[in-house]
C-alpha cells in the first residue's frame, strides 16, 4: 500500500478497482461481484445455461433410475404371484395387485415431483417472508402512489403520440409487457431482474434495427419506458419478499448508527464546515442521498445520488480553493453517508442494481457515482481499527460507548487535536440548533420582563386616578375655594369714575 493510502487509514481506492473486472472499460458494481451489467448478464446467462443442462442431466438419471427400478420391481412381483399359494388364489392375487398399484402410483408421484422440482421457478427462490399485519401501505400513501402512477400514464402516451407508429408499438409491448410481470409474482429478484433486462435490450434493438432510430433518440426513449414500466411495477419488485434486502438494510443501518463517534479528521475527509458555503453543500448532500428513497424510479434515485455528489465535490472545492480529486471525494462521501444514515440503502441500491438501464450504470458520471455510493457502503460494512488507524482496544471502547474521540481529545489522549480553534469541529447543524436555542431564551426572557412591565403599567394606571383625587381633596382642604357675589349696576348708573372722563365730542358745522 502507498504512503498516500497509508495516511488515509485504507480508504483509498485505485480508479481501476472501480471498472469491470473482465477490463471491458466499464465500471463494475460490487452487486454484480465487480462485474459491469454487460459481463454479468453474460456471466449469468452462461452459470444459468448450465444449470439447465445440469438440471435436464439429473433429471434424465433419475427417471431411468425410477424406470429400472419399477421394471426391478415389476418383475419380482410377477415372480411373487406365480409362486404364491393356491389356498385363496383370488384373495393373495387382488391383495398383491393393490399394494402393486399403490407403489406404483407413488413411485410416478415421486418422479413427476422430482422432475418438476429442478424446472419450477419457486425452486430457485428463497421462501416468502410472512408479512405483518402492519406492513401494508396507508390508505394516503395508496392514494399518493396511484396518482403518481397515472400521472406517469398520462406523461408516457404524450411522449409517444410525437412518435407516431414507433409510439404504438412501444406503448403495445410496454402494456404486454407489464401484464406478463403481473403473473410472474413467484420470481426471485434475479429472473425478475433479467426479465426486465432482456424487456430492455429486446426494445431497444428493435428500435434501432426496426426503426432505423439513432442511439440518443433510443436512450431517450428507453429513459420513458423505464420510467413508465418501474413506475408500474415499483411495489412488486422493490425490496421483494423473496429476498433478504430488508435484513440487510436493518444490519447497514444498525452498523451506520453504531459509527456515530467517527469523526471527519478520522476519515481525513478535505472539508472545513466551519466555512458557511461548505456547510450548505454538507446539508444539500445530506438531503439528496435521504431523498433517494422517496423516488420510484431508477433514473431518479441515480439523479439524487449524482446530485449529492456534486454537492460534495463543490465543498471539497471551496475548502481546498482548487478542484477536487477522486482520492478527496470517497472519503467525503463515505463521511456524508455516515451523518445521513439513508432509509433502505441496501434496497435502493439493489434496486437500481437490477432494473436501471444497464447502459447508465456502465459509463457517465451516473454510473462512477454509484459506483463510489456502492464501494463508501462496503467500506463501512468492513470498516475496523485500522482503516481509522486506531489500536483494537480504542475502536473497540469506541463501539461499546466506553470512551468518545471527542473526549480523548479533550483530556490529552492519543487523539491527535487538530490547531485551534476547537480540537474537534463543531457540527454546523447542531451549532445552528444550539444558537437558535440561546436566541429562544433571551427572547423568552426579554418576553417575561416585557409582561411583568405590562402588569405594572396596568397597576399605575389602575391606582393614577385615586391617587388625583387624593391630591385634589388634600389641595382643596388646605386652600378652600371663596366665590365672592358681585353686584351688577347699570351701564348709565351715577358713577364716580365717570367725572373723570373727558367731555363727549360736539358736532360742528363747516361751511363749504
Amino acid at each position: 500500500m502507498s504512503q498516500r493510502a497509508e495516511r488515509r487509514g485504507g480508504i483509498h481506492v485505485d480508479q481501476s478497482d472501480l471498472l469491470c473486472k473482465k477490463g471491458c472499460g466499464y465500471y463494475g458494481n460490487a452487486g454484480w461481484q465487480g462485474l459491469c451489467s454487460k459481463c454479468w448478464r453474460e456471466e449469468y446467462q452462461r452459470v444459468r445455461q448450465k444449470q439447465i443442462q445440469d438440471d435436464w442431466a439429473l433429471a434424465e438419471k433419475l427417471q431411468r433410475e425410477e424406470e429400472a427400478a419399477y421394471a426391478s420391481s415389476h418383475g419380482a412381483q410377477s415372480h411373487s404371484q406365480s409362486t404364491a399359494p393356491q389356498a385363496h388364489p383370488g384373495h393373495a392375487s387382488l391383495g398383491s395387485f393393490s399394494k402393486f398399484e399403490e407403489k406404483k402410483t407413488n413411485e410416478k408421484t415421486r418422479k413427476v415431483t422430482t422432475v418438476k422440482k429442478f424446472f419450477s421457478p419457486s425452486s430457485r427462490t428463497a421462501p416468502k417472508k410472512e408479512t405483518p399485519e402492519g406492513k401494508s401501505p396507508s390508505p394516503s400513501i395508496s392514494r399518493r402512489a396511484s396518482l403518481d402512477t397515472d400521472q406517469v400514464s398520462k406523461d408516457f402516451a404524450d411522449y409517444l403520440k410525437n412518435l407516431q407508429k414507433p409510439g404504438r408499438e412501444i406503448q403495445k409491448q410496454c402494456r404486454a409487457f407489464i401484464v406478463n410481470m403481473s403473473s410472474k409474482k413467484d420470481l426471485g429478484a434475479d429472473e425478475l431482474s433479467e426479465c426486465v433486462q432482456d424487456f430492455y435490450q429486446s426494445l431497444a434493438d428493435r428500435l434501432m434495427g426496426h426503426y432505423k432510430a439513432s442511439s440518443e433518440s433510443v436512450e431517450q426513449v428507453m429513459d420513458q419506458v423505464e420510467k413508465y414500466i418501474m413506475t408500474r411495477l415499483y411495489k412488486s419488485v422493490f425490496c421483494p419478499e423473496t429476498t433478504d434486502d430488508e435484513k440487510k438494510d436493518l444490519t447497514t443501518q444498525n452498523r451506520i448508527r453504531a459509527l456515530h463517534w467517527v469523526t471527519i479528521e478520522m476519515l481525513c475527509v478535505s472539508m472545513d464546515e466551519e466555512i458557511p458555503e461548505v456547510s450548505e453543500n454538507v446539508d444539500k448532500a445530506i438531503t439528496d442521498v435521504i431523498e433517494m428513497d422517496s423516488k420510484r424510479v431508477p433514473r431518479d434515485k441515480l439523479g439524487c445520488i449524482t446530485r449529492c455528489s456534486k454537492h460534495i465535490f463543490s465543498a471539497i472545492r471551496i475548502t481546498k480553493k482548487e478542484p477536487a480529486s477522486a482520492d478527496d471525494f470517497l472519503p467525503a462521501l463515505i463521511h456524508i453517508v455516515l451523518k445521513a444514515n439513508p432509509p433502505r440503502l441496501q434496497s435502493n441500491i439493489q434496486y437500481i442494481t437490477r432494473f436501471c438501464n444497464p447502459s447508465r450504470l456502465m459509463t457517465g458520471e451516473d454510473g462512477y457515482y454509484f459506483t463510489n455510493l456502492c464501494c463508501a457502503v462496503a467500506f463501512i460494512e468492513k470498516l475496523d481499527a485500522q482503516s481509522l488507524n486506531l489500536s483494537p482496544e480504542e475502536f473497540e471502547r469506541y463501539m461499546s460507548g466506553q470512551a468518545s474521540p471527542r473526549r480523548d481529545s479533550s483530556e490529552g489522549g492519543r487523539a491527535e487535536p487538530p490547531p485551534p480553534p476547537p480540537p474537534v469541529a463543531i457540527n454546523p447543524v447542531l451549532a445552528q440548533l444550539n444558537h437558535n436555542l440561546e436566541a429562544l431564551s433571551g427572547l423568552g426572557r426579554r418576553q417575561d420582563a416585557l409582561m411583568e412591565a405590562a402588569r405594572g403599567l396596568q397597576a399605575d394606571l389602575l391606582s393614577w386616578p385615586e391617587s388625583v383625587q387624593r391630591e385634589v381633596d388634600q389641595v382643596l382642604e388646605k386652600y378652600p375655594l371663596e366665590v365672592r357675589s358681585r353686584t351688577l349696576s347699570a351701564i348709565d348708573d351715577n358713577n364716580v369714575d365717570n367725572d373723570n372722563l373727558p367731555p363727549p365730542l360736539t358736532p360742528q358745522v363747516f361751511a363749504g
